[in-house]
C-alpha cells in the first residue's frame, strides 16, 4: 500500500472554511479513482509545535503505485490540484508531499 501525504501553508488571506474545503475536495475521487481505498483531511493540530505554518492536510491510501498514477492523471485531481497550488505560500513551494510505502 502507498500513503500520499500532502501538507499545505496557505496564504494568510484564505479563510479557514476555504482551506477545509480545498483539503477534502478531494475526498469523491474515492469514488472514481480505482484502487484509492481510504481518504482523510483535516487541521493540523500540532500537538509538538513542529509544523504550525502547515495549517490543514489530506492523507489518500492507495492500493499500489498503479492506483496512485491513476490519480495523478485523473483530470479532477490535476484541477483540484491546481486550485489547492494557487492558496498556498509560494504556490507549490507551500505544499509539502510525502509518498510512504506502508
Amino acid at each position: 500500500m502507498l500513503k500520499h501525504c500532502v501538507f499545505c501553508h496557505f496564504r494568510d488571506d484564505v479563510t479557514e472554511e476555504r482551506r477545509q474545503e480545498a483539503v477534502t475536495a478531494f475526498a469523491p475521487l474515492l469514488q472514481e479513482v480505482n484502487g484509492m481505498i481510504d481518504f482523510a483531511a483535516g487541521p493540523n493540530l500540532d500537538f509538538e509545535a513542529k509544523s504550525a505554518a502547515y495549517s490543514h492536510g489530506f492523507i489518500i491510501t492507495f492500493r499500489d503505485r498503479t492506483a496512485h498514477l491513476d490519480y495523478e492523471n485523473h483530470p479532477t485531481h490535476k484541477r483540484l490540484g491546481a486550485e489547492l497550488v494557487k492558496l498556498c505560500v509560494g504556490g507549490a513551494d507551500g505544499i509539502i508531499v510525502f509518498d510512504l510505502s506502508v
